[in-house]
């Protein structure tokens, strides 16, 4: 009996578009679920941070205070918190395009301590070389 690929949608359900967020399957995609605080609406491939007190995840930006400034995930799917909390769906391990990604200020895909903390976390980016 052949499985569904949960990363491919179905083709009489969906359209799939590629966007290339995956970057490799030798460290599968780890997903869980998570809730991005209020106030937001975030793309596909954001890098978001975890709020020490709270839990919940923000867009992470380096300037930030309250444990969000370390990177801790991807969203795995648009998802929009502009009015109130929103359970989302988050990458936690895997290897990620880097271009496809979405950074917060004082974060790119080249700051040492941004990679350091993603790749600490389970999650690497790699630099696709076009074909």
């Amino acid at each position: 009996m052949a499985t569904r690929n949960p990363q491919i949608p179905s083709a009489s359900s969906e359209t799939f578009t590629p966007d290339r967020l995956i970057a490799g399957v030798n460290i599968g995609p780890v997903t869980e679920d998570a809730t991005l605080v209020s106030g937001q609406n975030l793309t596909r491939g954001a890098v978001l941070g975890r709020i020490t007190a709270s839990g919940k995840l923000t867009l992470s930006t380096s300037a930030a205070n309250d444990g969000s400034e370390t990177p801790y995930a991807i969203l795995a799917e648009d998802t929009d918190a502009s009015g109130g909390d929103k359970t989302c769906t988050v990458y936690v391990a895997g290897e990620f395009n880097a271009n496809a990604l979405t950074f917060g200020t004082g974060h790119t895909a080249t700051t040492a301590a941004t990679v350091a903390a993603l790749r600490d976390a389970g999650i690497y980016l790699k630099n696709p070389v076009a074909a």
